[in-house]
């Protein structure tokens, strides 16, 4: 039985993360850390607001809070030998390089998105962007997302431009109202984020070269789809060494 302890369990994605914890058979809720709702309780167990506080021991920690916050959180964990499983967004790489130093006794693993679809969807436009001579990404998000482009959105442009740098130049020689390219990211490769009231999370990659055109969607409904991943994350954690990005590793893609 893998005891399991949330940051950010008040929230509707934590909330969601607990629930799908306690239905697992071989995963035990034991631990809800989330300042903001210290002394709710969510599936049974009373939310408390620091980590220190928690009555059970707790073998791996899930994180779905704000970058800031997951710092700290994750800087708890790597101190405490406990493994983490992080879905929090906007961590930079001199935060991943920090992380690899601080997880000496445990394993971090931190994925953009833990849509298993959506995992899908980048390993399949890395395939595809070889053929390709133009590359766009398109998120869109709720209107509450706090940061923009979205994580999956500059990991998916990272992993094509690592899979081509052929490129044909942007032809744009007038921008008529600023943004209106969007983000440039790796590979010079433009992402573009919609922030619209009512969705939950959607990405498309739009790959084209002369006559044709590609275009990779993936869709989420509700926050239920990211738990198959979670789920897999948390039990594989433990022997995932070190610190690794990406949910695609435990997919073998």
């Amino acid at each position: 039985m893998i005891r399991v302890g949330v940051f950010g369990a008040g929230g509707r994605m934590g909330a969601t993360v607990c629930e799908a914890v306690a239905a697992d058979p071989d995963l035990a809720l034991v631990a809800a850390i989330d300042p903001a709702h210290a002394g709710e309780q969510v599936e049974g167990v009373t939310i408390v607001a620091d980590p220190a506080d928690s009555k059970g021991d707790v073998d791996v920690v899930i994180d779905f809070t704000q970058v800031d916050a997951a710092r700290g959180n994750l800087s708890w964990a790597a101190e405490n030998g406990v493994h983490a499983v992080v879905g929090t967004t906007g961590f930079t790489d001199d935060d991943h390089d920090r992380l690899r130093a601080a997880f000496t006794r445990s394993n971090c693993l931190i994925a953009p998105n833990f849509a298993i679809g959506a995992v899908l969807m980048i390993a399949f436009a890395e395939r595809a962007a070889p053929y390709f001579e133009t590359a766009e990404v398109v998120e869109m998000h709720h209107d509450a997302k706090r940061d923009a482009p979205s994580g999956t959105a500059m990991h998916t442009a990272e992993r094509i431009a690592a899979a081509s740098s052929d490129w044909a130049a942007d032809p744009t020689e007038l921008v008529v109202a600023d943004g209106a390219r969007g983000a440039t990211a790796a590979g010079g490769i433009h992402v573009h984020a919609l922030r619209v009231r009512g969705m939950v999370a959607s990405q498309e990659v739009i790959l084209g070269t002369t006559g044709q055109s590609l275009t990779i969607r993936h869709d989420t409904y509700d926050r239920g789809s990211f738990m198959p991943g979670v789920l897999l994350a948390v039990k594989a954690v433990a022997d995932t060494p070190g610190v690794t990005v990406g949910l695609d590793q435990l997919l073998d893609l």
